[in-house]
């Protein structure tokens, strides 16, 4: 069984990625938080679909880069997440990043959620963001 699945919604193009490095660079960045990858899904999509899923599933009425969906058993990490491919792209405009850097974050972003890793509370976000650039630069590494 394939441990990582790179998928669209049928209507999105797949991004131009190495998988197989990213998913050397996710097992790295799980064994760093001491867990392993289990079944872990990424499923690329657009706006209007990312909102669908966020109404349907999380009653939230707006837009995100990612929705993480957790399966996780103990240091075993699985779930589903979905990217919005318009989200990214907008998100990397404001933030003054690459297409491409924004959507690694946001890749790895899912992953530290599943590790436990929260960005809602007060303080989070900025502990998240730093484990978000450690993982970016052991990346450049692989």
């Amino acid at each position: 069984m394939k441990k990582i699945e790179w998928l669209t919604d049928g209507t999105t193009k797949m991004p131009d990625i190495d998988t197989a490095r990213l998913e050397r660079w996710i097992a790295a960045v799980a064994a760093s938080h001491n867990r392993i990858v289990g079944p872990l899904t990424y499923i690329f999509c657009d706006d209007p679909k990312i909102i669908e899923v966020n109404r349907q599933f999380l009653n939230h009425d707006y837009f995100t880069d990612i929705i993480t969906f957790d399966y996780c058993r103990g240091k075993m990490i699985s779930g589903d997440m979905f990217i919005s491919l318009d989200t990214v792209r907008s998100n990397s405009v404001m933030v003054n990043a690459t297409y491409e850097r924004e959507l690694l974050r946001v890749i790895i972003h899912g992953v530290l959620h599943l590790c436990g890793i929260n960005d809602k509370g007060p303080g989070e976000r900025e502990i998240m963001e730093s484990f978000e650039n450690k993982a970016l630069k052991l990346l450049d590494e692989i």
